[in-house]
């Protein structure tokens, strides 16, 4: 089973509404989205750490997604994969492009887990199964039956 992101285990996660166009977090230029992609490829085979924000300690999703943010942007994400979905903009399945994020069901509450998409219906996430960070297929079972939706921080136009 793949953990929550910095909930504890049995707890309920708040959600957060979605707030305005204006209070989305957008990296300041648009060609670090590819830069997201291939700092998070750096970490595969980190291990996994429930609470992990950082390579050395081990990561758990939302710990490596912000992580990567902090990298590429300077720009601080919350350490919660529901909150970090109720801040960047919604992107329609159809049209997720390498950088985006894309957020899963796996606890039975909406965007308890989170990854980055690469492109060519790749992810890579930190599941606490197997222990470490790893690529996965969106259209894989598991994933595209738990498929949550798809969050932008890539500015519009």
């Amino acid at each position: 089973m793949i953990s929550a992101c910095s909930v504890i285990p049995g707890s309920t996660a708040t959600w957060v509404p979605t707030p305005p166009r204006a209070a989305f977090i957008v990296l300041p230029e648009a060609d670090l989205a590819e830069e997201l992609v291939l700092v998070s490829l750096g970490l595969l085979d980190t291990g996994y750490r429930f609470g992990g924000s950082n390579p050395d300690a081990g990561l758990d999703c939302s710990g490596m997604v912000s992580y990567v943010v902090e990298q590429v942007s300077g720009q601080r994400l919350p350490h919660n994969a529901a909150e970090i979905a109720a801040r960047t903009r919604p992107v329609d399945r159809a049209a997720i492009r390498p950088g985006d994020l894309v957020f899963f069901n796996t606890q039975n509450r909406p965007y308890s887990h989170m990854g980055i998409y690469l492109g060519d219906d790749r992810f890579i996430h930190a599941p606490s199964s197997r222990g470490k960070v790893r690529l996965e297929r969106l259209g894989s079972p598991y994933f595209r039956d738990r498929f949550d939706g798809a969050r932008s921080l890539q500015p519009l136009g």
